[in-house]
């Protein structure tokens, strides 16, 4: 899943602020863009990897880049090509998830070409304007989604819930349209066999009769209420970043320089991270035999924590590269010894389904954008 949110901002020094667009003021305005990925599950949901968007104008002007700090390393990159990276660094950490979602801005292109690849499921979305064509089944369907929405029978509308919300069950009407059946082992390079289906999934607000449009790439036989129980975790992220502002401080970050956004957001997403695991705890009843390695745990993790905010703050990790997720305990800790050189971070996660991860509940990453809060 994916959200663009914005913070605005007055000066222009700060390390990639520019006029933007961001959803949460609706227009272009001065402010920062970050891209994150959120681990969302039964048991909780927590950030585990962010990048921090740098304009074209700023790649392009190497004062701007020399004065703060940025390395050379890192030149221009899309927000797509951002996202893409982020769930490449949590395949390659082994993080255990079945599904990706995201917003508009990453619905098309190189991630999902990169998550067929990995066998990933997702539902992504996309503009109106998006074109979808169907093959090799009954029902031909071709057109952009905005004209296909509008050739719907009532009878393919069907009325779910995306999950509980603060008022009750958040309904919508839903419309689920399989395109075609392919082969999975001709688009993955991973150890995946069977057949996948692609097809558009159509969102319409009861209310005002706004429409969402989501692509969707899964098992064949994935149910309708299956793609609306992952589409609809939106929540999660949405609380993610209202507790990581309301309760860390992210949108408290006075920094200007490259080091010092990752370094700030780093740390926000640590403390959020370990909230996640100690509310995950604490709704359980450990066995008497395991409390006192759950203790030694907690002293392990906050050791852990104050070291890798050390080393942070003494610049000897690259903040750019930590990130998130490990199956199994709920825990913070390192996948390296080595701390003074790229350091993966574990976080509260555990895998919530069997391996085929097609059943309701399986967890799965949720892109998100934000704009960066920047205080003068």
């Amino acid at each position: 899943m994916e959200r663009i949110k914005g913070f605005l901002k007055q000066g222009k020094a700060s390390c990639g602020v520019a006029r933007q667009y961001t959803g949460s003021a609706g227009k272009i305005t001065n402010c920062q863009i970050g891209v994150f990925l959120s681990y969302v599950s039964r048991h909780g949901h927590a950030f585990i990897d962010r990048a921090l968007y740098l304009p074209k104008a700023w790649t392009d002007d190497p004062a701007h880049l020399q004065a703060t700090a940025v390395p050379h390393e890192f030149g221009f990159a899309t927000k797509p090509q951002l996202a893409s990276r982020m769930i490449t660094r949590a395949i390659a950490a082994e993080v255990p998830f079945h599904w990706v979602t995201g917003d508009t801005v990453y619905g098309v292109g190189d991630i999902e070409r990169d998550l067929r690849r990995a066998g990933k499921g997702y539902v992504l979305g996309v503009g109106a304007a998006h074109i979808f064509r169907s093959w090799g089944k009954p029902r031909h369907i071709a057109g952009t989604a905005a004209h296909i929405a509008k050739k719907l029978p009532p009878s393919d509308w069907r009325r779910l819930s995306a999950g509980a919300g603060t008022k009750g069950p958040r309904l919508h009407d839903w419309c689920y349209l399989e395109l075609a059946d392919l082969e999975v082992e001709k688009y993955s390079e991973k150890n995946v066999h069977g057949l996948w289906t692609r097809g558009i999934l159509t969102r319409r607000n009861i209310a005002d009769g706004g429409l969402a449009y989501f692509t969707r790439w899964c098992p064949a036989g994935t149910s309708v209420e299956m793609l609306v129980h992952v589409e609809g975790h939106r929540w999660a992220i949405e609380d993610s970043f209202e507790t990581a502002k309301d309760e860390f401080g992210l949108d408290h970050n006075e920094t200007r320089s490259w080091h010092g956004w990752h370094c700030h957001t780093s740390l926000v997403m640590l403390a959020f991270a370990m909230m996640a695991a100690i509310r995950h705890r604490a709704n359980q009843t450990a066995p008497k035999k395991t409390r006192r390695a759950t203790s030694q745990t907690r002293r392990w993790l906050i050791q852990e924590i104050r070291r890798i905010a050390q080393r942070l703050a003494q610049r000897r990790i690259d903040p750019a590269y930590i990130i998130a997720c490990h199956s199994g305990d709920v825990l913070i800790k390192p996948l390296h010894n080595d701390l003074t050189s790229h350091v993966i971070t574990t976080v509260s996660v555990r895998s919530l389904s069997a391996e085929g991860g097609t059943e309701p509940g399986a967890s799965f990453l949720r892109l998100s954008l934000i704009g960066g809060p920047r205080r003068q």
